[in-house]
């Protein structure tokens, strides 16, 4: 039941010890405060990491070759593997349950690209479609490479979009127009942004990405490869994967066991490990200051009711001695705690709240930095609150049972 007299004596005395009520609140408010913002500025920062992977497979990697380092099997070192389409079809066979999208690539020569007037150097390759399932892109206008494609060896191109701003007009369609490079013309059938941002996302909007067969007909190179990337299926680990992949590859091509020079890797399940391994120290760090801000507050309101107990020690005597409860002692010393850790936490929730919204405002996508779209957990904003209501009270819990346990006759002789 509500009881205005309790409220306005509550009222009272904050009112007559604002200072004292002011500081106590701001310990309270500061603690929620840091710790919301810190939430927030850490989402910010995991965004804006993984926003340089994008959709990218995670248990994905990439591998070619280089020079072999050690003599094997009559070889002397120093000779260039080549990978082939042979080797492709080994891997798919050899692996048919782990590997689930192999995409070999043909490097081409970069070279100037022209339309009419508009001309740009570009990078350039030869794809398959797995590429497309392994990084994903968006796809602004028609499609991406497929089995057609790729069978028929046809003239056709899927361009980036930083190849549209360069070769056509602002609002020109360039999908069933043609482009020109070496002498010869390819019809756009596709046009793709990336997902990823920060260098890596401008690098893939500035590809031309052909049927992989053209490009090996192209350089009469028929069964080469020059890389592969290749993601596993969701229960299969790319790092576990790896190295018998490497042993395979190096059983094909006669190369030292322990060569580690013949084959490069890149390993994105190893990287993504890294990346979400150092989240999990920053969120534990954030939540090591955000709680222990949170205890320092609701420390200071029980030192505060302990203070305010000791001050109001005849007072409490004399409402005894007038016939007041323990139980009511103890109400009114415990809704004074948890009224002032109530407000202040509100309002450093909505405080913090506020702030990171007009953070994610600021920065919106974050362009090519590392902080992108703060943004906060409302739910864990709220149950934080409710755990801070609650020490508040636990916390105010001792003081006012000690009031409730003063000994009237002492309290009124207390100077």
């Amino acid at each position: 039941m509500f009881d205005i007299d309790k409220w306005q004596e509550i009222f009272a005395t904050i009112s007559k010890h604002k200072l004292r009520t002011f500081l106590t609140a701001l310990g309270v408010f500061w603690g929620i405060f840091m710790l919301v913002l810190l939430m927030g500025a850490g989402k910010g920062l995991e965004n804006g990491v993984l926003g340089l992977f994008g959709n990218m497979a995670k248990n994905s990697m990439f591998m070619g070759t280089n020079r072999t380092a050690k003599p094997y099997k009559g070889f002397l070192p120093g000779r260039f593997l080549q990978l082939t389409m042979d080797d492709m079809k080994a891997i798919k066979n050899n692996f048919p349950d782990q590997v689930q999208y192999l995409a070999p690539r043909m490097w081409m020569p970069s070279g100037e690209v022209s339309r009419g007037e508009k001309k740009g150097a570009f990078d350039m390759g030869g794809e398959s479609p797995d590429l497309f399932r392994i990084n994903p892109m968006v796809f602004l206008e028609g499609r991406m490479l497929n089995d057609f494609d790729m069978k028929e060896k046809r003239k056709v191109v899927v361009i980036g979009k930083r190849v549209r701003e360069v070769l056509f007009e602002k609002n020109e369609k360039a999908v069933g127009e043609y482009i020109t490079f070496q002498g010869n013309d390819y019809r756009v059938i596709g046009v793709y942004k990336s997902d990823r941002r920060g260098e890596q996302g401008a690098e893939d909007e500035e590809e031309i990405y052909l049927p992989l067969t053209t490009v090996q007909k192209m350089r009469n190179r028929p069964n080469q490869v020059s890389m592969f990337s290749c993601s596993m299926y969701p229960n299969v680990s790319a790092t576990a994967l790896e190295p018998q992949i490497l042993t395979m590859l190096k059983e094909r091509h006669k190369v030292a066991p322990d060569d580690d020079q013949a084959f490069w890797t890149n390993n994105m399940e190893e990287e993504f490990g890294e990346v979400m391994g150092l989240f999990n120290g920053i969120a534990f760090i954030v939540w090591f200051v955000g709680i222990g801000s949170l205890m320092a507050g609701v420390i200071g309101v029980g030192n505060i009711m302990l203070i305010l107990v000791k001050e109001r020690t005849k007072e409490i005597g004399i409402r005894k001695a007038m016939g007041a409860t323990p139980q009511s002692i103890v109400s009114m010393i415990l809704l004074e705690s948890v009224f002032i850790t109530t407000i202040a936490g509100y309002l450093g929730l909505l405080t913090s709240t506020g702030l990171v919204i007009l953070m994610a405002q600021a920065v919106g996508d974050g362009g090519d930095g590392y902080f992108a779209n703060p943004e906060v957990d409302i739910e864990i904003g709220i149950i934080a609150l409710i755990i801070l209501i609650i020490s508040g009270a636990l916390t105010g819990l001792i003081p006012a049972l000690q009031a409730a346990n003063i000994n009237p006759v002492q309290a009124l002789k207390d100077e």
